[in-house]
């Protein structure tokens, strides 16, 4: 595991919460499968990757502070966090945390998106999400022709649920 590190620190900032750790995981191999199928620049790979068990860092602190969970309040309170723990793990340049950082605080943006590692979170998020939560077959092709662009990501979408098309 290339980011085991991360993935630990992860794990012990979920501690006791089985499911998001479950949920970061899966994000963590969509994306990392997705990157490589649509031939990432290693660089952009390695953001994508952190970014994806990063993601969802926000939700603790934004149920304590807030009560609530929100993908927004998601976005608002992620970024202060990963940047802590990517700093304590240590070795990473800080063009690097910038951009993990703003993919978190984008990670439930969908317009104007920037770059690959972007559209592959999302993509990868939503193939894990719609599971999860076990969303009705018009939602997830609905989001699928407004949200997915990624050949690789449509293809997993398509292959997980049997869609032929």
């Amino acid at each position: 595991m290339e980011h085991a590190a991360v993935v630990h620190k992860m794990v012990l900032f979920d501690k006791g919460d089985p499911r998001r750790i479950q949920h970061f995981l899966k994000v963590y191999m969509f994306a990392a499968l997705i990157g490589k199928m649509e031939g990432l620049p290693p660089e952009q790979q390695e953001i994508l990757e952190i970014a994806s068990i990063l993601h969802d860092i926000g939700i603790l602190p934004a149920e304590k502070k807030y009560g609530d969970s929100n993908g927004k309040l998601q976005e608002q309170e992620g970024p202060a966090y990963a940047r802590t723990l990517l700093n304590e793990v240590g070795g990473y340049r800080p063009e690097l945390i910038d951009r993990v950082c703003f993919l978190i605080a984008h990670h439930h943006t969908y317009a104007a998106v920037d770059g690959l590692d972007w559209q592959i979170l999302l993509e990868a998020d939503f193939l894990v999400n719609s599971y999860e939560k076990n969303l009705p077959e018009e939602a997830i092709k609905t989001f699928r022709s407004r949200v997915f662009k990624t050949k690789s990501g449509i293809a997993l979408l398509n292959s997980q649920y049997g869609f032929d098309n």
